[in-house]
């Protein structure tokens, strides 16, 4: 409990002081304990009785004061207001009732919307990546922030910056998808627009995983990752490293996975070396949820707890999350046994004190309770996720414009799995997926060895949801007949409900089938974290379905809710209309039906290659000279090399023509820009949007270099016969490499500039030459290309 004494200090720390004489002041003044409760977290429920705050837990709990509480509406049934009046009880108790009444930092999950009851949910993070759109994600994030930061939440563990190569990989779904630059554009993005330019009112965004997590072995999670060096820092690193230095992120969150024999959470080379020392982070960095405690009894790099502690505080970790495990008695006992250096702790408690400060919460850690339901599921939320949802959708094959479908027709099946779900057009982040977790926790206490709730019911408030059944027969005339038939679940092998599916198609002049995932957590998901896949055709028998339908002869039209790229080559060969909507979110079923009946012209574009089989994987665009096929026949035995659909792909009601490309200047040094200008226009009958992409390849180097890489895309839209040009603004020092020495350098040569609408769909080349000679690079990178439309 305080004491006079303990009133002075606080008031001693007043706020016109500089924030590092703030912080020293304050250290000073910390005992052991004190400094330890810094560096880690507890559940919110930890510290509820009944689904209310708990003094004496608190008590038990946080008399020495407390670094985080993990996910105050994540992992709960809170509503807002409650979350709000929460997160004020435990910023009370911990200014009124500790020593020195330092506010607590309550993180959050936000990978498709802040994770909690009532919060937008919008399409999950693949889908964003297909919008091409960074302006929309921004909008995104300035949402999760307002909602967040209402209810007294300031950390949010997203976004993924992970490179996405193997679609067996359950976490495909959360990423912004296969391309270094995509992901750097969009998660810049994303962390410009959650963080704000104000730290008293913007949330921290957490960089994850560092790094290489995307490419574990065998596709399964948190297995080991077999990368080299150089495709290390030139590919997996480049997202993380623009969001720390052209994105200012303030939190990095190591990846469960080890690097040729070192667990991440205990690399000094990636967590100083790399990010500290020569990227000049000055952030947080926390841990994966129970990663620090997985060095002992996961990785046995560790041979105790005290041990783990040691290897991640002395690599950099600053904070153990979600709830307090190596960084608390273990960690005590190492330093009294002098096994740790209360030094090393204090290095990580001001950078944690220095985040408080600036966060405000010293100042204000509380939030107006009434305020709080104000801004959640407002209309123009929930404008914003609809079209978001609405320019994630790629359309990947209409034969016969068979698409859009006419809003009088007689009638139409509506057919599938994935068709009469709300439940299952979200994404393993959403709410309601991670209650199911919190159930399944519940039900097994030993489950990932953490506190678990006493209570907690799957919320039937979540926000309002449609399925795209509802969303079909929302939008076609009174007069329009709608059958509609399960036919099947989405792993069960029953064939019991084709019979229905059949009868109603045959009855229809036209069938939407909607076949997919189900994403999430738990065991009849087949997306998400840890829902890793050795098969990528549909799942269960769902293309069996499809194949009994299409032999009615009635036209059917295939709509994919998935998370991750799937292989489905007789339906590409054999179905004339397919659309990709990928996990859409809140609005996705009016997103859809916008689509289908022509109230929008679908403009996304695939951020991750669709492989032909899985025994293709990894299958990617931006491969060597030497990759993408195999030497002398090209093709496998049984297969192209060549992936069933590119990354970059995507179609549209209209159609759009290139012309007239100008690269001026054809030659500069290493300091110089280039600007590469493309004039654009729609040729269809419909106004639509057309991403324009810019690749680019070095034809001649010391190293190899990928055959192409995307270094800008724009994306406009188009009015019938309206004609803009795109400008990019390419900085030369965006073409370096890692050479022989893994020295950044920009070298002298040619460069092949290609402008197209996907990867392989290149429509105009043309090149120029960087003079000189070799320049190495040590600051001073350039990670994004401006662009100009006009």
């Amino acid at each position: 409990m305080k004491n006079k004494n303990d009133n002075k200090i606080i008031k001693s720390l007043n706020s016109s002081q500089a924030s590092d004489t703030r912080i020293k002041k304050l250290l000073s003044r910390m005992t052991l304990d004190e400094k330890i409760a810094q560096l880690s977290g507890i559940w919110v429920y930890e510290i509820l009785e009944e689904n209310h705050f708990s003094d004496d837990r608190a008590n038990a709990l946080m008399s020495n004061g407390i670094g985080q509480i993990t996910r105050l509406g994540g992992a709960s049934n809170f509503d807002p207001p409650l979350s709000a009046r929460t997160a004020n009880q435990i910023q009370k108790y911990l200014v009124t009732n500790t020593r020195l009444g330092i506010p607590a930092i309550i993180h959050e999950e936000s990978c498709s919307g802040y994770m909690a009851k009532g919060a937008t949910c919008f399409p999950q993070i693949i889908g964003a990546a297909s919008t091409w759109d960074p302006e929309s994600v921004e909008e995104m994030g300035a949402v999760i922030k307002e909602q967040m930061r209402s209810v007294g939440a300031h950390q949010a563990l997203a976004p993924l910056l992970d490179v996405a190569r193997d679609a067996r990989w359950g976490r495909v779904e959360e990423t912004f998808g296969e391309d270094p630059y995509l992901i750097s554009r969009m998660g810049a993005s994303y962390i410009r627009g959650i963080q704000g330019s104000d730290w008293k009112k913007g949330i921290m965004a957490t960089g994850k995983h560092f790094v290489g997590y995307g490419v574990s072995e065998g596709g399964m999670n948190m297995a080991p990752a077999h990368i080299p060096g150089r495709e290390l820092r030139e590919i997996f690193m480049l997202p993380f490293e623009a969001a720390v230095r052209e994105a200012r992120i303030a939190s990095i969150m190591p990846g469960y996975h080890e690097l040729d024999g070192i667990p991440c959470h205990s690399s000094k080379e990636l967590l100083k070396e790399f990010l500290r020392d020569q990227w000049g982070f000055d952030g947080l960095l926390v841990s994966d949820y129970f990663g620090i405690n997985k060095l002992y009894e996961y990785h046995h790099v560790a041979k105790d707890k005290n041990h783990a502690a040691r290897l991640a505080l002395e690599s950099g970790v600053d904070v153990e999350l979600p709830s307090t495990d190596c960084y608390g008695k273990p960690l005590k006992a190492a330093v009294e046994e002098g096994f740790v250096k209360e030094s090393v702790i204090d290095k990580s408690v001001m950078r944690i004190l220095k985040m408080k400060f600036l966060l405000g919460l010293f100042e204000n850690p509380y939030v107006d309770e009434k305020k709080a339901a104000s801004v959640f599921n407002t209309p123009e939320q929930r404008a914003l996720a609809h079209r978001i949802a609405q320019k994630s959708i790629v359309l990947l094959k209409n034969k016969g414009d068979l698409l859009p479908i006419k809003k009088d027709i007689a009638s139409i099946a509506v057919i599938g799995p994935n068709a009469d779900t709300a439940r299952n057009i979200i994404g393993d982040y959403a709410y309601p997926c991670h209650v199911e977790v919190l159930i399944e926790m519940s039900k097994n206490k030993e489950l990932l060895n953490t506190p678990v709730p006493e209570k907690v019911d799957l919320a039937e408030s979540f926000v309002p949801i449609s399925s795209i059944l509802e969303g079909i027969k929302n939008r076609v005339s009174r007069n329009t007949i709608i059958h509609y038939a399960k036919g099947c679940d989405i792993r069960s092998d029953s064939r019991d409900g084709f019979t229905e599916a059949i009868e109603a198609v045959k009855k229809s002049e036209v069938a939407v089938v909607v076949v997919g995932d189900k994403s999430g957590l738990v065991e009849d998901c087949t997306s998400g974290e840890s829902r890793d896949r050795a098969d990528l055709n549909l799942p269960g028998v769902q293309e069996e379905l499809v194949k009994v339908l299409y032999k009615t002869g009635t036209p059917i039209i295939i709509v994919l809710i998935n998370g991750r790229p799937l292989s489905i080559n007789w339906i590409a060969d054999n179905i004339p209309s397919v659309l990709e909507t990928w996990l859409p979110g809140e609005e996705g079923a009016n997103a859809v039906a916008d689509v289908l009946f022509g109230d929008y012209n679908p403009g996304g574009k695939l951020p991750v290659s669709f492989p032909m089989s899985v025994g293709q994987v990894p299958v990617y665009y931006n491969h060597k000279p030497s990759g993408g096929h195999s030497h002398l026949k090209d093709d496998y035995v049984e297969m192209s090399s060549k992936p069933l659909f590119p990354f970059g792909y995507g179609l549209s009601y209209s159609n759009y023509e290139y012309s007239n490309i100008i690269i001026n200047p054809k030659s500069t040094s290493w300091d110089g820009k280039v600007e590469i200008s493309v004039d654009v226009k729609n040729a269809g009958s419909y106004t639509g949007d057309e991403v324009v992409q810019l690749y680019v390849n070095d034809v001649q180097s010391e190293i190899t270099r990928p055959v192409k890489e995307l270094k800008g895309f724009k994306r406009v839209t188009l009015k019938q016969d309206q004609k803009k040009t795109i400008t990019f603004i390419l900085s030369i020092v965006q073409l370096g490499f890692y050479n022989k020495d893994m020295k950044y350098v920009v070298e002298p040569g040619t460069i092949k500039v290609m402008l197209g609408s996907s990867s392989e769909d290149i429509r105009l080349t043309g090149e120029f030459e960087i003079s000189g000679k070799s320049i190495e690079f040590v600051n001073g990178k350039k990670y994004l290309t401006l662009i100009r439309v006009k």
